[in-house]
């Protein structure tokens, strides 16, 4: 008797296994990888310190494009990166660019000009692009110069410089944009 109970209760199981996992896999759909994938940079001052500064961004490839002034146009918003707005969270308050910003969450926008661009903090978050972009939302604008380099990014890169002046770097082609950051 003991055998037969054991049988039909791994009988039973193996049934149930089966079913379980034919279903689940009939109603989920993986995406695909994306070609302007999501990354993280983070900021700590020191090697094991808690983050200061964590951005979250989409990164467009270039792909033989033109970029500034083509592909990412001059004088109008962007998201600064690609898909979803690039967010950024401050853990203490900071001097960003010149200026005082609260801890917190943002969403970092810019408008690149080929001399100028200007640098945004926004308090809408959870958005797709530049799409829904309210300047009434903004907590911070400020401008700084854009550089260029000899080292051609292939894929849009945020970067922190954690040296003595310590920055955020924007970078993508030859177009470099730097952020002095104070704590």
């Amino acid at each position: 008797m003991k055998n037969i109970t054991f049988s039909g209760f791994v009988l039973a199981f193996i049934l149930f296994a089966v079913t379980a996992t034919s279903c689940a896999q009939e109603g989920v759909k993986f995406a695909k990888l994306d070609p302007s994938p999501t990354d993280i940079t983070l900021l700590r001052l020191e090697k094991d310190a808690p983050v200061a500064i964590k951005v979250v961004y989409g990164r467009p490839q270039k792909k033989g494009r033109a970029i500034f002034g083509t592909l990412v146009p001059y004088g109008q918003i962007w998201r600064t990166g690609a898909n979803e707005a690039t967010e950024i969270t401050f853990y203490k308050d900071t001097n960003f660019g010149g200026n005082k910003v609260k801890a917190g969450t943002y969403v970092l926008h810019t408008i690149p000009g080929e001399t100028e661009w200007t640098v945004i903090l926004n308090k809408n978050l959870n958005v797709w692009g530049a799409y829904a972009y309210d300047q009434a939302a903004d907590a911070l604008r400020f401008t700084v110069k854009p550089t260029t380099d000899v080292e051609e990014i292939e894929a849009f890169s945020i970067a922190f410089d954690n040296g003595i002046n310590k920055a955020m770097v924007l970078a993508w082609d030859k177009t470099r944009v730097s952020i002095p950051i104070k704590f």
